[in-house]
């Protein structure tokens, strides 16, 4: 006689191979007839009446199973789903007609893992109570939900929970029962003793020779560590002399000093230019050369001269430029003016968070009290609910009984007219066949009848089909071959074209080498006396002079400062900014802050050096600027020295 686990395989294995899109409730089961002809009549009847309870509530069974696999399940085996959906068709459907017994041995005769943890989330009494009865209620009735099903797995909840335990109790191998069986002893053989082995003599150990001592230069380091230490200092406080002078003469390279002056020859040394760059040349100065042509004739109409407005233009930008200057260096130091009060405001605002936390301690623990009280009226209410749901309970067997009886019914009548059916569709189907069929031998006889497939063709003839540019195949050659020889020779007049073209092109090149180099001759001799007139003008003026309002805002700042300094001794609270770790000090924080003032000091020298070379900056601003930069950052001192 074949155990429980059997009978589950047979309809894990029947579900396995249902297909519902392509086959039928009843061919499954009369396929699953043929099956179950060597089992008794009282094991097949359980496995079809299981195999058909578990297609018809497919729906309810899949909501579990999949919640399973999404929560407890997510690491059990996807292929074994239909094993979890015919454990819950018995629990749920048939653990009344079964009873615990039974139920108990068919769970403990499969995986003793896989059914506890599906009984654990299929039994609890939460799951129960709130989501699985709200999404079966979504296809049948909440009412007859409730009273046919939720409520008699509630009262069977106790119960399945012992078997759970000793499920558990199982895994934890807690229960070991061990059958003692008779072992046979052997005996030894009654055999002559050996004689005892006599003791050999020991060897003598040999001495080892002496090792020769660790060297003491093991443990002290290598000369050529000390050596490139030294180096590397060396290295270190000549990069920071450069640096010093650099700083100090950061705009000598922009003047030309008499003694430097380059030779004269120094403008005719020839660059190899391609052709691009001759004709964009040629073509600025050619622009350059029309500009100053229309100059020459606007002054000999009368017109003015607008030089003296672009010097006075030029005096007024400077002008503004040290207005910019100085508003920027208000606005910086107000700045560091606001950042000295925000320090005093923030030692305020501590004492003020202490009290506030304080007050947020008490609200929080009598929070926690009030949700420990509503926490245990919750538990008192679940237990009262589940208590409810025992006792209604109670006369289920009756009805289902009935149930099955009418659903057998509804299967043999369903059955029925299915076979039915079935033989009307296989007759059209055998009528379609013996119409495809002679189809089929009409199409070969009319193919097997002989023809001729070759055909003579002439190649001076036209095809003959009508058309306006019909020709013979002779003709179209001798077309063919005079084409060929008019695209030849256009090939040829066009090879000559492009070869007269290229002569002309590098005539013009010559032409506008010839006008560039006098044009290069002009320029440098004008930019020669620009930079005179320049130094002459550079050592003429005087330094810059600082605002009045600057001042007074440097003197606003030390007073806060030290204002700030006795108010953080007397409360002795170190200011940090906010987000640095604790363990950074207030100069630390000060140096990050000036770190991206140097970047930005570096990259204005940069912009003021090649506005000086172009001439768009004159000497002094550029001086003004760099005092402005070294002030935001505090350079000012390593700049002069």
């Amino acid at each position: 006689m074949a155990g429980p686990e059997k009978h589950i395989e047979i309809v894990v294995q029947q579900l396995n191979k249902f297909n519902p899109e392509n086959e039928s409730i009843e061919h499954l089961l009369d396929e699953s007839a043929k099956v179950l002809q060597t089992l008794n009549v009282t094991d097949g009847a359980f496995v079809l009446e299981t195999l058909a309870g578990c297609i018809e509530y497919k729906p309810l069974l899949d909501i579990v199973v999949n919640a399973f696999f999404v929560r407890d399940g997510k690491h059990c085996l996807f292929s074994e789903r239909n094993l979890y959906v015919v454990i819950c068709y018995l629990a749920t459907f048939q653990l009344e007609e079964l009873g615990l017994q039974q139920f108990s041995r068919i769970v403990k005769s499969l995986d003793i893992a896989k059914m506890h943890k599906f009984l654990r989330f299929f039994f609890n009494v939460l799951n129960l109570s709130t989501w699985i009865k709200d999404e079966w209620s979504q296809i049948y009735d909440s009412l007859y939900v409730k009273e046919n099903w939720i409520d008699p797995l509630l009262g069977w909840q106790p119960k399945i929970e012992q078997l759970i335990k000793q499920l558990a109790d199982k895994l934890a191998n807690r229960v070991t029962t061990v059958k003692t069986s008779t072992v046979t002893k052997p005996k030894e053989f009654d055999l002559t003793t050996p004689k005892p082995r006599a003791i050999p003599i020991p060897e003598p150990i040999p001495l080892q020779e002496k090792h020769q001592p660790v060297p003491q230069s093991t443990y002290k380091p290598p000369k050529e560590k000390q050596h490139l230490q030294e180096i590397k200092y060396r290295n270190r406080r000549r990069a920071e002399e450069l640096l010093l002078e650099a700083n100090v003469s950061q705009f000598r390279c922009a003047t030309i000093k008499p003694e430097n002056k380059a030779p004269r020859g120094i403008d005719n040394v020839p660059i190899k230019l391609n052709a691009a760059a001759i004709l964009r040349e040629g073509a600025l100065y050619q622009r350059k050369m029309e500009q100053e042509l229309n100059r020459l004739e606007s002054l000999l109409r009368g017109a003015h001269d607008p030089s003296e407005f672009l010097e006075w233009q030029k005096q007024m930008r400077e002008k503004d430029l040290e207005q910019q200057l100085a508003e920027i260096e208000c606005r910086r130091l107000q700045g560091k003016l606001s950042h000295e009060e925000a320090v005093l405001a923030r030692h305020n605002v501590i004492q003020e968070n202490k009290k506030k936390a304080e007050l947020k301690r008490e609200e929080t623990a009598e929070l926690m009290r009030q949700y420990a009280e509503k926490r245990l009226e919750e538990e008192k209410e679940m237990r009262e609910l589940v208590e409810q749901v025992v006792e209604g309970h109670k006369n289920v067997k009756q009805a289902r009984m009935k149930l099955q009886k009418y659903k057998r019914q509804i299967v043999q009548e369903v059955s029925e007219e299915s076979r039915e059916l079935l033989r009307r569709a296989l007759e059209e189907e055998e009528e379609k066949l013996r119409k495809r069929y002679e189809l089929i031998q009409q199409i070969r006889a009319i193919e097997s009848l002989p023809f001729f497939r070759n055909k003579f063709v002439d190649l001076t003839q036209t095809a003959g089909y009508g058309f306006s540019g019909e020709m013979s195949i002779m003709e179209l050659r001798e077309r063919l071959a005079l084409l060929k020889e008019a695209q030849k020779k256009a090939e040829e007049e066009k090879r000559d074209q492009i070869i007269h073209e290229k002569q002309a092109k590098e005539q013009l090149l010559l032409d506008k080498l010839e006008q560039i180099s006098l044009f290069r001759a002009a320029l440098g001799r004008a930019a020669a006396l620009k930079q005179e007139e320049k130094k002459i003008k550079s050592q003429l003026t005087e330094g810059p002079v600082k605002n009045e309002r600057v001042l007074d805002l440097q003197k606003k700042i030390t007073e806060k400062t030290m204002e700030r300094k006795k108010q953080a001794e007397i409360l002795k609270i170190t200011p940090q900014k906010d987000g640095a770790g604790p363990g950074r000090s207030w100069e630390s924080y000060e140096n990050s802050l000036q770190e991206p003032h140097w970047k930005e000091l570096e990259e204005s020298r940069e912009q003021q050096f090649k506005m000086l070379q172009n001439g768009l900056m004159s000497r002094e601003t550029a001086q003004k600027m760099t005092a402005y930069q070294a002030a935001r950052i505090g350079a000012t001192s390593c700049i002069l020295r």
